[in-house]
């Protein structure tokens, strides 16, 4: 035996100092953590592929073969790893990290939350027994998968090589397979009991179907280990009694993956039961998880039933990395469990952004007229905005007066069925998700570019609507202040400072943008709160409690439950909106942030009462037609900002993967180019064929 590593015939590799040294020292006697720090960095060896001459991808693979040479080429080298690994395997559960591993111990998103926080940022010992723990230190999840899925049946024979001589070691009672049979046991109890909980019982009914494969999963997985333990343990085994336990064995087999797929089936219906009631972000996490443990369930069977189950370890193995990413992800958490109420939230905002579009001549100018009587409703709330300023609050309550002034603006807008165009984005967005999924072919790409066209003709049209009514009320309302008090409304000073904050050479562009993300934002809240009235079935609790029944009658009750069920949203969104727009103000200042918000309407209100108030003399000075410029970009950026962000949840919610972004902005860009009036006004063939009498019976 020489002194230094060989390489081995099979390959013709250089000797490695990082790596020799390590097999030069194995610490097969040594405490727990020195043998889990000298794995983790052979792995990290490998890893790296620390082989000279090799490609990145091909160095892995050299790595692993490197190793594997040496313990081929040295018997007491591969001696001293059995004995490290039989001493690890002893020490550690094993039935932990096949039943646990990728799991939340507890079933409730906030737990997982701050178990993932403390994973990310707090470090990790190797000194534990927890063989779940030592994985995840193990095996880097970003690039460990791929080298692992990869290597060859050679190779996989010769690491089995290695661990079953560990587990001769050891001498323990049906080895690896008692290990896989305990964690089987492990995760049956856990599908059992989540299948029958509380919260998925009143979803998916109290039926046969439910007990027998929720309530049949253990009996059954008891069965199964009964007949492995008979078929690989100790005993007689002639061909016969072989014969008959493998016969027995296939029977409870294919009922347990029968009850595994009844599982996976009803904990799927109770996602499209969240979809019609309402969505619990925990509900829908205890879910995922219970579905995921009929997959593990599945695999171990795979690995079980196998009589040399290398490649079956190996994909166990991949997928144990695979979701120990999942685990620590923090993103994917929120992506997984907020996908369904994203959907939700876009789904119905779709259902009411369809009376945001108009799609004829009817329509458009009916929208012009609900947007006129917003700006009405807008020419109010900006004298209102300036009385309150006027009294001197401090900053936060001078910014709860304001938004309580807006979100009473917008709820009168709401219930007297008019718009504000800038809350139109948000809700319309999700609308035109929809069209997307049938871009692939000409005639879908067609109806995307029309409703394209709708949709910006009915934001033209309510912003015209908005301030063509909100520039002569509030000039109006300056006149009649001149003829009945002398003086206006608004003082010299204050609309020379509305002048000086609204031009285009401040940072108007910015808190526009800014307002567009705010804008977004509510029809978030709005759709959360509606999620949450749903999910509590607060209508129903408002139609059958006996005080609102004994006050308004049974009618009356149930008519007042539904006015809540249609209204909570536009409710929600409009109060929401208000307050985040008078709040965010001085809640920015408190932390030391400039920050204001520009709203298109309640901003040309103010430059309106500005010119009322300066008269001619306003038309001399720079900053009115700075302010003026500035209009446009505010309406523009308001509205695409909210429309872009609401278009984005909904196409992400709705698992739409645009392949064809370039062809649908050529699409636009060409029909834009051909026909613009079409985007500001109905298109002419529509209104020539309303032109024409209607046809004789």
């Amino acid at each position: 035996m020489t002194d230094q590593p060989n390489t081995g015939s099979a390959l013709s590799l250089p000797p490695h100092p990082g790596i020799d040294t390590l097999l030069w020292h194995v610490p097969h006697g040594a405490e727990r953590a020195e043998r889990h720090l000298w794995l983790i960095q052979v792995l990290r060896w490998v890893r790296q592929g620390n082989v000279q001459g090799q490609p990145p991808p091909q160095a892995t693979q050299a790595a692993v073969s490197y190793m594997l040479a040496q313990c081929q080429a040295r018997p007491e080298l591969k001696q001293h790893i059995e004995h490290l690994l039989a001493r690890c395997l002893d020490d550690l559960h094993v039935s932990g990290l096949l039943a646990d591993h990728g799991f939340a111990p507890r079933a409730a998103f906030m737990s997982e939350l701050s178990e993932r926080l403390r994973r990310r940022f707090l470090p990790a010992s190797p000194d534990t027994r927890d063989l779940s723990h030592l994985f995840g230190l193990l095996f880097d999840e970003r690039v460990d998968a791929p080298w692992l899925a990869a290597l060859s049946d050679t190779q996989l024979a010769q690491l089995a090589e290695l661990f079953d001589g560990a587990w001769r070691l050891l001498a323990r009672p049906g080895g690896w397979r008692q290990d896989a049979m305990d964690a089987l046991s492990i995760l049956a109890a856990h599908v059992r009991s989540s299948g029958l909980s509380a919260q998925l019982r009143l979803r998916l009914g109290d039926g046969p179907e439910l007990a027998h494969s929720f309530g049949q999963i253990v009996h059954v997985t008891d069965q199964v280990m009964e007949q492995l333990t008979a078929l690989h343990g100790p005993g007689e085994h002639t061909p016969e009694a072989l014969a008959a336990t493998e016969a027995r064995l296939l029977q409870e087999v294919r009922l347990l993956r029968g009850l595994l797929d009844a599982c996976t089936q009803q904990a799927h219906g109770v996602h499209q039961h969240l979809e019609a009631h309402g969505v619990s972000v925990d509900v829908v996490f205890q879910v995922d998880q219970l579905r995921a443990r009929c997959e593990r369930m599945a695999q171990l069977l795979d690995l079980l039933l196998s009589h040399a189950p290398q490649r079956e370890v190996r994909t166990l193995l991949v997928s144990l990395i695979e979701e120990g990413e999942q685990r620590r992800s923090l993103r994917a958490l929120f992506r997984q469990h907020y996908s369904l109420l994203a959907r939700l939230v876009a789904e119905r905002s779709a259902e009411t952004g369809e009376h945001y579009i108009t799609r004829d001549r009817a329509a458009y100018f009916d929208m012009l007229r609900r947007a006129a009587g917003g700006g009405l409703i807008i020419a109010g709330t900006t004298y209102a905005k300036f009385m309150l300023a006027a009294l001197g609050l401090s900053a936060f309550w001078g910014g709860f007066a304001a938004g309580a002034n807006y979100a009473v603006s917008f709820v009168i807008i709401h219930l007297l069925h008019w718009t504000v165009a800038t809350k139109q984005p948000a809700m319309t967005a999700p609308a035109m998700a929809a069209k997307l999924k049938d871009t692939h072919s000409d005639e879908g790409l067609a109806g995307f570019v029309d409703e394209a066209a709708h949709l910006l003709r009915s934001q033209v049209a309510g912003i015209v609507g908005n301030l063509a009514v909100v520039i002569p009320v509030v000039l109006a309302v300056q006149a009649v202040a001149w003829l009945l008090m002398g003086r206006p409304l608004l003082s010299v000073d204050k609309a020379h400072h509305v002048l000086h904050d609204l031009t285009l050479l401040g940072p108007t562009v910015f808190y526009a943008a800014l307002t567009g993300v705010l804008l977004f934002a509510s029809s978030l809240v709005a759709g959360w709160v509606e999620n949450w009235f749903v999910w509590h079935r607060l209508d129903s609790a408002m139609q059958w409690h006996p005080r609102m029944r004994a006050w308004f009658g049974a009618q009356g009750a149930e008519r007042w439950a539904h006015w809540w069920r249609a209204n909570i949203s536009g409710l929600a969104a409009n109060v929401s909106l208000g307050m985040i727009l008078g709040l965010t103000p001085p809640l920015a200042a408190f932390f030391g942030l400039p920050i204001e918000v520009r709203h298109v309407t309640l901003s040309t209100g103010q430059i309106a009462a500005a010119v009322g108030t300066l008269g001619l003399d306003a038309w001399r000075d720079p900053n009115l037609w700075w302010c003026l410029a500035a209009i446009p970009f505010t309406g523009f950026l308001n509205l695409s900002v909210s429309f872009t962000l609401a278009l984005r949840v909904a196409i992400r919610s709705r698992e739409v993967k645009v392949h064809d972004r370039a062809r649908l902005a050529r699409a636009l860009l060409s029909a834009l180019w051909r026909s613009p009036g079409r985007f500001l006004l109905p298109p002419r063939a529509q209104l020539a064929q309303e032109s024409l009498p209607p046809a004789a019976p």
